[in-house]
């Protein structure tokens, strides 16, 4: 049972670093700068 604990977390872990890595590893730092509202949309 222990070893199914284990093997569920490692996987719950590798999950959430390949989700952070793909939503922040092209970003310099972090989250977009928020777009302006005055300029038009292209």
């Amino acid at each position: 049972m222990t070893l199914l604990l284990l093997e569920a977390l490692g996987a719950l872990l590798i999950f959430v670093f390949i989700v952070w890595w793909t939503m922040f590893s092209g970003r310099r730092n972090g989250e977009l700068p928020p777009e302006d509202e005055d300029e038009p949309k292209r």
